[in-house]
């Protein structure tokens, strides 16, 4: 079974290239572009990786992480992106569960390569 990929994602260009560049990679993509819309399909059908930007119109990104795992689902591999290079940003991803930090916008050789180590 391929690996699922949620990414959560609110601008449909970023969404879109995500999409295609992790299918192209040979994963299973479920794209979200509100917090809601991820915890519903997080919860229907549990993800390996999250992919997942802070800035949603519904809520802080790092509540979707929050409300995955008191349903009960953790995802291996926990990414969030941001535009926002500093550390507090950083501290704060860590702290929510965050395996990596991404600064937008990500290379999308680094993601590939991010995603294929962890979960190896």
């Amino acid at each position: 079974m391929p690996t699922r990929i949620l990414v959560v994602e609110d601008s449909i260009l970023i969404s879109s290239a995500l999409q295609i560049l992790l299918e192209s990679g040979g994963y299973e993509v479920s794209v979200a572009e509100t917090a809601g819309d991820a915890v519903k399909a997080g919860l229907a059908l549990p993800p390996d990786v999250v992919l997942l930007d802070l800035t949603l119109p519904d809520a802080d990104g790092l509540t979707v992480l929050a409300q995955l795992r008191s349903g009960g689902v953790t995802p291996v591999l926990k990414l969030a992106m941001t535009g926002h290079d500093d550390n507090s940003t950083r501290d704060r991803c860590i702290a929510a569960g965050c395996d990596e930090v991404l600064v937008k916008p990500v290379p999308a050789r680094e993601l590939l390569r991010i995603i294929g180590e962890r979960l190896t």
